[in-house]
């Protein structure tokens, strides 16, 4: 069987949610799958690292064409077909919402992380809503043999969104990264700690600075909280990030916040583990990683009561109404001083987070790769 997966996720400086997915479901799936030939797809005119799977039965396929023209001629023109273009797959795998032609006789499989453009629109920027409107995921999702959801949020929000027939639908969650699953270097740990200039009492946040992760909340609650820790926020500025920090700015509790900036995966772990506790306010996921990557830290998790954030957390954190500032300060106080409690959310969370693993999910969805051509 010829299997064709779009890596273009893969050519980005820095990893992105979808990024992250990609290589690590395809860390495990060529790991597993030594009997299908593999085609990994990608498009880009300036020079570019990838990832190196040395398999016999893998082969890459790129291309120079500028994104735009390509984007844009797969879109209004019909060509190329990427099936055709790459010598002909049976089946076609897409990690995303990507301009993705494909020839009739080729299978689609589409993996569906969110439809957060759909629900709250304001949270885009004018150029990305465009863009969602240019590739009408609606209609991609219509033509695709199968979808594979990471959450049954998701999977919820595309039979009530788009009216998909739930029966091609798989819910299949992603993993976690194998460096979760090291054992705790003290080395590493001191190293984190003095690169970011850390103090020993913070609690932590990582992920996008956008609106959609509702860090306004978060430093509001913050300037309200009794208990003397400093709050830390890690993640790469993003759609409107300044507005979060003008709110900084402002802040009465300004010197005991510190802003990371984008990390590199092999500091991630490292600012779990030294955390006090984890906060994640979102409005909005379709998975909600770093709640997972918390939980497998052995950490305390307050996130929000909502979209697939219910699922991934289960019974191991605090559910909070993110609009609701002092509720999420009063969970953030009591839960830094409850010690029973954080060993409690610490032990459910490390037993939680067993229940997610890339080589289950690649397992998984080699069964619908399969599937998808034997239908």
């Amino acid at each position: 069987m010829r299997i064709g997966i779009d890596i273009r996720c893969l050519t980005e400086k820095y990893y992105s949610g979808i990024s992250e997915y990609t290589y690590n479901l395809l860390n495990e799936l060529l790991k597993i799958d030594q009997q299908n030939q593999y085609f990994l797809f990608y498009n880009a005119s300036r020079s570019v690292t990838l990832p190196k799977f040395d398999y016999p039965n893998v082969e890459y396929k790129k291309y120079n064409y500028p994104n735009k023209i390509f984007n844009l001629s797969m879109t209004f023109l019909k060509y190329p077909a990427i099936d055709r273009l790459i010598g002909g797959v049976d089946v076609f795998l897409t990690p995303g919402f990507l301009f993705s032609h494909l020839s009739k006789k080729c299978r689609k499989i589409l993996i569906i992380h969110d439809l957060s453009f759909e629900i709250y629109p304001d949270f885009f920027t004018f150029k990305k809503r465009l863009w969602h409107k240019l590739i009408r995921p609606k209609l991609l999702c219509q033509k695709a043999d199968w979808l594979i959801a990471v959450s049954q949020n998701t999977k919820n929000d595309l039979v009530n969104l788009y009216q998909i027939n739930p029966k091609k639908i798989k819910v299949i969650s992603q993993g976690l990264n194998s460096l979760f699953n090291q054992p705790d270097d003290e080395n590493q740990l001191l190293t984190v700690k003095n690169k970011y200039q850390l103090s020993n009492n913070y609690i932590f946040y990582l992920g996008n600075l956008e609106p959609r992760k509702n860090l306004s909340s978060l430093i509001k609650a913050y300037e309200l909280i009794k208990s003397d820790v400093d709050l830390v926020i890690a993640g790469s500025p993003a759609w409107k990030y300044k507005n979060i920090y003008r709110l900084y700015e402002r802040s009465n509790k300004k010197e005991k916040i510190k802003f990371l900036g984008y990390i590199p995966l092999q500091d991630k772990k490292s600012l779990y583990l030294m955390a006090k506790i984890f906060v994640y306010p979102s409005i909005y996921e379709g998975f909600g990683l770093p709640v997972l990557e918390a939980m497998a830290c052995g950490k305390p998790v307050i996130t929000s009561f909502n979209s697939s954030l219910v699922e991934v957390i289960g019974d191991a954190g605090l559910l909070i109404d993110p609009y609701n500032i002092n509720e999420l300060a009063k969970s953030i106080d009591e839960l830094l001083a409850d010690e029973k409690l954080q060993q409690i959310l610490s032990e459910r969370g490390l037993e939680q987070a067993k229940k997610f693993s890339w080589p289950a999910t690649a397992a998984e969805i080699l069964k619908i790769i399969e599937l998808g051509i034997k239908n």
